[in-house]
């Protein structure tokens, strides 16, 4: 394929929705949901997509059901320990976005053991979004540009104080489940991301689904503003 955007994002909904459907706990969706991110992972890869960052855990997750919570972090932190995972199997780098300092040392451990382990390959790169918010962000980015003594701030001090500053800004955001927010996700970044929402709940999405997104923002005119 052509065209192909350097940096996509995706917010993962629809897993409660999913389980709910089939009668079945919502945490089952969730343990469907980890399916659909190792066949995401691979497909950017093949598709050679550089970076996808993947909005797993946001601040106002908080919110939901201690069991809920816990189940996420458990999936989780199964899946970073698991031998023989996808990001070593095919030498995929994984990095971080948000605070992690809220969740369990553990799984804290889980995430930087992974980071080490993956942080020579170059192939391509995933992200997770972990208790991370879009104003959070923004805040603490500010308040770094504060701390170091900066006197004025401007729109690319900002952006590359970020958490997301050393890379670039995602071309293309996606949202499944057919819902049209944002939801507080990366909302400096996507001044000019391409939005699709596919209908496809998270658990259901695969290589097929992304692939038609890609086809989608391959036809968009992306003007920054100006005029072709």
């Amino acid at each position: 394929m052509n065209n192909i955007p350097t940096h996509i994002g995706i917010i993962m909904d629809g897993n409660g929705r999913w389980a709910t459907k089939r009668g079945l706990p919502r945490t089952l969706g969730h343990k469907q949901g980890i399916k659909a991110i190792e066949k995401t992972v691979l497909a950017c890869q093949k598709l050679k997509i550089k970076y996808c960052t993947f909005f797993a855990f946001s601040t106002e997750n908080w919110k939901r059901s201690k069991e809920e919570v816990d189940t996420i972090f458990d999936l989780l932190r199964q899946y970073l320990k698991k031998d023989n995972n996808v990001f070593l199997k095919h030498k995929i780098k994984v990095d971080t976005i948000g605070l992690l300092d809220k969740f369990p040392k553990d799984l804290q451990d889980a995430l930087a053991n992974i980071k080490e382990q993956t942080a020579s390959f170059t192939d391509t790169c995933i992200i997770f979004a972990l208790n991370y918010g879009g104003r959070d962000d923004i805040v603490r980015a500010v308040n770094k540009l504060i701390t170091s003594g900066c006197k004025q701030v401007s729109e690319e001090l900002i952006l590359h104080s970020l958490d997301t500053g050393d890379i670039p800004e995602p071309d293309l955001v996606i949202r499944t489940s057919g819902e049209t927010r944002i939801s507080n996700f990366m909302l400096y970044q996507m001044a000019y991301s391409e939005l699709y929402f596919p209908k496809v709940l998270w658990p259901d999405f695969n290589e097929k689904h992304l692939i038609k997104c890609l086809e989608v923002y391959q036809k968009r005119n992306r003007r920054f503003g100006g005029l072709n």
